[in-house]
């Protein structure tokens, strides 16, 4: 196996491994917001805004992996 493949391995891998977890995450924790908001509906906005800054982490790590995956694309 030449390492232009191994390299092109690598980066499909990056892309799916930080596509999928962070997305299981942003949507396992969506879903606990909304439960919560549900219960406690005068706690709804102190819950929204720690759910954006959380969504916005996980999405930093797709944006990472990203990054990653151009990195070495761009070794190709």
């Amino acid at each position: 196996m030449s390492t232009e493949a191994i390299i092109a391995l690598a980066a499909a891998f990056t892309i799916s491994f930080c596509t999928i977890f962070p997305s299981m995450a942003q949507g396992s924790t969506s879903k606990t917001a909304m439960e919560s908001i549900a219960r406690q509906p005068d706690a709804a906005g102190d819950i929204r805004s720690t759910l954006i800054i959380s969504l916005a982490l996980m999405e930093a790590l797709t944006i990472y992996g990203l990054l990653i995956a151009f990195m070495l694309i761009s070794k190709i």
